[in-house]
């Protein structure tokens, strides 16, 4: 009996709390078009079940207090525990389908979750593709987008104290060495770059640093894909007279150019680039830019001459290496036991100035050196008290390379020449003509992990003939190819014909130069 009661008590509270509910709702429903009253009526239910959903946990809070009391009263009766009686939940239950079936009325289906198809951690991965994708529009998108961030950086201990103090060049003036035995971020390089507005129009800003250089560079490039076969892009570059220079950084043999590599080679400028690989195996490079090296220089210290240069290799047994930023590495990490070769061609023509007035003898202009260490366009380089002011630089490379289970052989030919010099005196000399080269072998002695190797390059040139040889072992300490270790040493008979701080060459410098380095290159 008292059962029935409390069911009857907590009945009537439920109808007059349906009943307060009932009264807040419009009396009329607005007339007009079947969509206008479908729409009135749909938010008007749905104030309804936020009724409905309150006024049941006013209950369950009714049904937790005659618990409470019952229990105080020492009731015999079975107390409440499961929630409202049946006939409360009947009302609920015929309330809540009510509430529902109206506002289920001309409304859309409710989307159903679709399992995804991939997980979560593969989705963090795929943020990882030659680099890290920072932002990509989805397909289809109105603007297509995307940003990825690919990154170098490089620690090096590097130490040149067992060499000579001083060298000297071809006319008996003699120069001090200039030695090292320290340790820095020798290179850190950003890049972020992608496509924007279209998958054709292709973009790069590149932060590149050298603490032991003390020098920084922002670059940026923007170009235009036509097709596979012609990319149009106008920016900072390497200039792609020596294979070094055509995308392969930092996936050289050793961690660095070699010496006759860095004294022939051209370096970096701005300038506008075509390529592309027009038929399969074949690729080609060409450039025209302002000058051999002109990061450093004011555009107002560039003379009016133009540089061209161009590089062409084919690859007539498949890709030398795999799609991505290290499709041109020089060794055979992605082993395989099908041969695979390069052979390649460069040439570079540019008319330099020395980018300073002649009353100051060390010019801005330190792309070319002489085979015995000394800057071209210093004055007495050539003859005593004479400064050069102009000359036309030419070299040419054939390079080679095979790939085969895990061994590489890669090489490289340099000729170089200097003619038609301008200077403020008389000159015992019209032309100087240098040639060298650069030879490498590596092998993983276990496959993706410890690469040792062996190199040498020399330079055949008009006043020394200088060349080195080294050895050194490389770790990859982590399943991948863009995060290693480097242990070498080298030795330089002759003295080094060149010399740049973030290179481990100074002029003059010989004898044995141990480095141990850490790169990562994602």
């Amino acid at each position: 009996m008292r059962t029935k009661c409390e069911s009857r008590v907590l009945s009537a509270a439920l109808m007059v709390s349906l009943a307060a509910v009932a009264c807040g709702q419009s009396p009329d429903v607005a007339t007009g078009n079947l969509t206008s009253e479908v729409t009135t009526l749909k938010t008007e239910n749905i104030a309804l079940r936020e009724q409905l959903n309150r006024v049941e946990e006013q209950q369950k809070m009714m049904l937790e207090v005659v618990n409470d009391l019952k229990q105080r009263l020492g009731s015999p009766a079975t107390p409440i525990v499961g929630g409202p009686s049946s006939s409360s939940q009947r009302n609920f239950a015929a309330a809540r389908e009510l509430a529902t079936s109206v506002t289920d009325i001309a409304a859309p289906p409710a989307p159903v979750a679709q399992p995804q198809s991939v997980s979560a951690l593969q989705a963090i991965e795929n943020r990882y593709r030659d680099g890290i994708i920072i932002r990509e529009a989805p397909e289809g998108a109105e603007v297509p987008f995307l940003l990825r961030l690919q990154g170098t950086t490089q620690v090096r201990y590097i130490n040149t104290i067992s060499s000579q103090n001083t060298f000297t060049d071809h006319l008996g003036v003699t120069y001090a060495v200039d030695k090292r035995n320290d340790i820095t971020v020798n290179r850190s390089m950003m890049v972020f770059g992608g496509y924007v507005f279209s998958k054709r129009a292709q973009y790069s800003f590149t932060i590149w640093t050298s603490a032991g250089a003390a020098s920084i560079v922002v670059a940026g490039n923007i170009g235009w894909q036509f097709s596979k076969a012609f990319t149009l892009t106008g920016g900072y570059f390497g200039v792609p007279g020596s294979r070094s220079l055509i995308g392969t950084f930092p996936f050289f043999t050793a961690n660095d150019r070699t010496m006759a590599d860095n004294f022939f080679r051209p370096g970096f400028t701005q300038g506008v680039v075509m390529n592309g690989q027009p038929v399969k195996g074949l690729n080609y490079l060409a450039m025209v830019g302002n000058g051999l090296n002109t990061l450093s220089i004011a555009a107002n210290k560039i003379d009016t001459n133009l540089l061209v240069s161009g590089s062409v290799w084919w690859e007539p047994l498949g890709d030398y290496g795999p799609p991505g930023r290290s499709r041109n590495m020089y060794d055979d990490y992605f082993s395989s036991r099908k041969v695979r070769i390069r052979l390649g061609t460069s040439f570079t023509r540019s008319r330099e100035n020395r980018f300073s007035d002649l009353d100051q003898s060390s010019p801005e202009n330190t792309a070319i050196y002489n085979s015995d260490g000394v800057k071209a366009f210093a004055t007495g380089a050539f003859a005593p008290g004479v400064t050069l002011q102009d000359a036309t630089y030419k070299m040419s490379a054939i390079d080679y390379g095979l790939k085969w289970n895990g061994l590489a052989v890669n090489g490289q030919y340099f000729f170089r020449w200097l003619n038609d010099f301008v200077a403020d005196g008389p000159l015992p000399l019209a032309s100087t003509f240098d040639h060298g080269s650069e030879l490498s072998a590596s092998y993983f002695v276990k496959p993706k992990t410890l690469m040792p190797y062996v190199r040498a390059s020399w330079v055949r040139g008009r006043f020394r003939d200088p060349y080195e040889y080294g050895a050194g072992l490389r770790w990859y300490y982590l399943p991948t190819e863009r995060l290693w270790l480097n242990a070498e040493v080298f030795h330089v008979t002759g003295g080094a014909p060149y010399s740049g701080t973030f290179t481990p060459y100074s002029s003059g410098i010989t004898n044995w130069v141990p480095m141990v380095q850490a790169y990562v290159a994602f």
